[in-house]
């Protein structure tokens, strides 16, 4: 793998080919061109770029990010010791990690300490700084959307509509929008020691590295999906907004006490475990079904394998869903700034995460990696950044669902922008690996 060489002239170029192409998209995706509130699209690139200066650049804040960061690697290593008090010797790393051992039972984990946390009010308090921080940012949102977005930062797309639940039946249709891009362009906190796991490996410094780096996409989605969101979506009703001092995090029910909190937040990191398995296990064998069609017998029959083999330099096996997904998708990534020879597989690795989830994306660019397959190493950090969202076919179904219970006379207009908000999400993924890309060089 060859390190990337910095800053450059060319990179601000492609950065910036990249970043108006993501706006080019969604400024042609729009409902409303005319009322598109080019200030507050400004506010957030500068938000974006700013981060991650900050975060590359200054020590400081730097370290402030790497220590989080050890935070989280501290809790996945603790989560190994439960897992070997269960297993015994085959929680055992010798012979390589297993994904189902070593990197799945952190769900249970992250789950049970954010119920904790949020039980202690902690979560509350910062998802509401956060909140603050974006309204006083973003002038044209509302502090129930504040909240929303915010609360995305840290949990997930199911659970952060609570927030503001008593807010979503009153809100606009750019409103509920934003709603569902932030949810879609973020991660949960709860699944995030997963992904430092799967790319991590056994490595500490490459887990540090990581988590650092999952860190700060997790908070550079936040602006990215207001940008996007009013893009697609301009505010044009009337906004019935809360009140700082009304527009507060509703606590939970706390007659159960602490350890009612850290069981309730085992069960459902069990069930979201076991979810996540089924759903790696129906993906990835479908995957391979089709990738049989494709390169065993399409490819295999008509040549075609070897033409891949040989325009790709030996890096595809064959006419496979990863090459025909990378290569569809190869034009954008130039645009957006990734090195000319890994363009292919990290097109795969987006539409593989779009078409199926971020876990199995994840997967293959550990694969890859681990393979030798990137020739950059900053191919490596925006795949990161533009892996690390809910933006997939599968999650429309699951936000239509939970935010149809909390506003069900909002039903049909949630359901109508189900794909847009997806594609919308999608986008601020990209957004902030195109803004990373740019300033790594």
């Amino acid at each position: 793998m060859i390190e990337s060489t910095g800053f450059s002239g060319i990179s601000l170029l492609r950065g910036l080919l990249g970043v108006i192409t993501v706006l080019a998209l969604a400024y042609l995706f729009s409902e409303n061109r005319k009322r598109i509130d080019w200030k507050l699209v400004l506010s957030g690139l500068l938000f974006q770029l700013v981060f991650v200066l900050l975060i590359l650049y200054v020590p400081f804040i730097g370290t402030i990010f790497e220590y989080l960061g050890k935070i989280f690697v501290k809790i996945v290593n603790a989560t190994q010791a439960g897992v070997a008090f269960l297993l015994g010797p085959y929680a055992s790393k010798s012979n390589g990690v297993v994904f189902l051992i070593h990197s799945l039972p952190t769900l249970i984990v992250f789950s049970a300490l954010v119920s904790l946390f949020y039980y202690w009010g902690i979560i509350q308090r910062v998802v509401y700084g956060f909140s603050w921080v974006l309204r006083r940012m973003f002038r044209n949102i509302s502090g129930a959307e504040g909240l929303v977005v915010g609360g995305n930062i840290f949990i997930g797309m199911s659970e952060s509509p609570l927030l503001a639940k008593n807010y979503l039946p009153k809100m606009n249709k750019s409103e509920l929008f934003l709603v569902m891009v932030s949810g879609m362009a973020t991660i949960a906190g709860t699944v995030m020691g997963a992904y430092i796991g799967i790319l991590g490996g056994n490595d500490p410094a490459m887990q540090i590295f990581f988590a650092k780096h999952l860190l700060s996409a997790s908070v550079m989605a936040a602006p990215g999906a207001i940008v996007i969101a009013k893009m697609f979506c301009p505010q044009t009703e009337k906004i019935n907004d809360c009140s700082d001092d009304t527009c507060k995090v509703e606590n939970k029910d706390r007659k159960g006490g602490a350890l009612e909190a850290l069981a309730s937040g085992t069960v459902t990191g069990l069930r979201l475990m076991a979810n996540v398995a089924a759903m790696l296990l129906v993906f990835i064998s479908l995957v391979a079904l089709v990738n049989y069609i494709f390169e065993g017998v399409i490819g295999h029959y008509t040549g075609l394998n070897d033409w891949v083999v040989s325009v790709t330099d030996g890096k595809s096996s064959g006419f496979s869903v990863q090459f025909i997904l990378g290569s569809i998708l190869s034009p954008l990534m130039w645009l957006v700034g990734v090195p000319t020879d890994d363009l292919v597989s990290v097109g795969a690795l987006l539409g593989q995460k779009t078409i199926l989830n971020e876990f199995v994306a994840y997967l293959q660019m550990q694969e890859w990696k681990s393979a030798g397959l990137f020739i950059y190493e900053k191919s490596i950090v925006m795949s990161t950044y533009m892996l690390c969202g809910f933006a997939n076919i599968g999650s429309i179904g699951i936000l239509i669902g939970a935010l149809g219970i909390l506003a069900p006379e909002k039903r049909p207009m949630i359901a109508g922008m189900g794909f847009r908000a997806m594609f919308a999400g999608a986008l601020v993924s990209v957004l902030s690996a195109t803004i990373v890309g740019m300033i790594l060089g």
